[in-house]
């Protein structure tokens, strides 16, 4: 379902607390109470011991993107990446999901965010990433060599890459969303990627789904969102 949105030039963006330990000890201060003449490196006796951290073994599905991954504009835990992990959880799907949307970000942003994404050493990455080259107008050639340049180095890393598709508004003309389209397309069968031919599907143009920016969907919007994604990710858990 393609009808699409409000014909605007808007981009998809607007746009260790450092802990205060009171000292209780200065220059020439005696120590007090219960600790006092003990060794330094002597913990008191009935000390809690530190915390341990059991690390999250669970393999990892980065979902890189712009705001549509971030979920600008919603509230805290509606994102499609937070509902994907709710919904992996309660299927008993034991990975972990990784919400690594920016909003604004363009394909040249996310390649300088590359290094990031590769240290969680993602088993999957859900790329979502070109929407605001288009809509600022930016070259198709750029946004598809900045694309093809983040699958090789996921997939040389041995992910699985998913690329999320999107197109734009009307106002852009046919033939300027025709090639932004046929990006994604082309870029799927080069690199033998899982498409998403169209995120919004069954969301874009539908005001009831799309938040008023026309841009970016609501939360139940958003759960349509991931279902989709859900359903394609199945192919590949």
């Amino acid at each position: 379902m393609r009808k699409f949105w409000i014909a605007a030039i808007v981009v998809l963006c607007c746009c260790c607390q450092p802990g205060c330990r009171e000292s209780d000890s200065g220059l020439g201060a005696r120590a007090v109470g219960p600790g006092a003449g003990r060794p330094a490196d002597q913990p008191p006796t009935g000390a809690p011991k530190p915390a341990t951290t059991v690390p999250d073994g669970r393999p990892v599905i980065v979902c890189f993107g712009d705001s549509l991954t971030a979920g600008q504009g919603l509230d805290p835990g509606q994102s499609f990446p937070d509902l994907l992990q709710q919904d992996l959880d309660s299927r008993g799907r034991r990975y972990r999901v990784a919400n690594m949307g920016i909003s604004g970000d363009t394909t040249q942003d996310g390649l300088e965010r590359m290094s990031l994404v590769l240290a969680e050493k993602p088993a999957i990455v859900l790329l979502e990433l070109g929407a605001n080259d288009g809509l600022r107008g930016q070259p198709v050639a750029g946004a598809e060599a900045n694309l093809a340049q983040m699958i090789e180095a996921f997939q040389k890393a041995g992910a699985k890459v998913v690329l999320a598709g999107i197109t734009l508004p009307p106002n852009y003309g046919p033939a300027y969303i025709q090639q932004f389209d046929k990006m994604y397309r082309d870029l799927a069968a080069k690199y033998k990627l899982t498409l998403i031919p169209f995120l919004l599907e069954g969301v874009g143009g539908n005001a009831q789904l799309m938040q008023k920016d026309g841009l970016h969907p609501t939360a139940e919007g958003t759960r349509i969102v991931e279902a989709t994604v859900r359903k394609t990710l199945e192919k590949l858990l």
